[in-house]
């Protein structure tokens, strides 16, 4: 599966934005999806994840009660909706097929990211 990353931009504290990651190829339906995101100097973070069906979420502790992970297996979509977004939220946000977890590792498709700058 393909996957591509979309929604970016530069926003102000307490702003919302939408991300958006589109996928193509088979069985997008089979796949787990996440959200993680990095900033510059930092380590691959781990923002969130939704089950196959949708039905089942979860997300880091920073990102709690302000992102939310919804996605749309008709349309091969996955989305993240960020509120209340602050200046430490900025980072490069990558999309991934995999199984689950919040580690990177086990996430075998990548988007290729797209930039969030939130400026105070």
């Amino acid at each position: 599966v393909q996957l591509q990353a979309s929604g970016g931009g530069s926003v102000r504290a307490g702003d919302s934005l939408r991300l958006s990651c589109a996928a193509s190829g088979r069985h997008f339906s089979t796949y787990g999806m996440a959200w993680f995101r990095q900033a510059p100097g930092k380590e691959r973070e781990f923002v969130g994840h939704i089950g196959r069906s949708g039905g089942i979420t979860y997300y880091a502790d920073s990102v709690k009660g302000r992102f939310t992970i919804s996605r749309d297996n008709a349309e091969n979509t996955v989305s993240l909706e960020m509120n209340s977004l602050k200046p430490e939220d900025t980072a490069v946000y990558y999309c991934a097929a995999g199984p689950g977890g919040s580690s990177p590792v086990p996430y075998k498709y990548w988007g290729q990211g797209t930039l969030v700058t939130v400026s105070s």
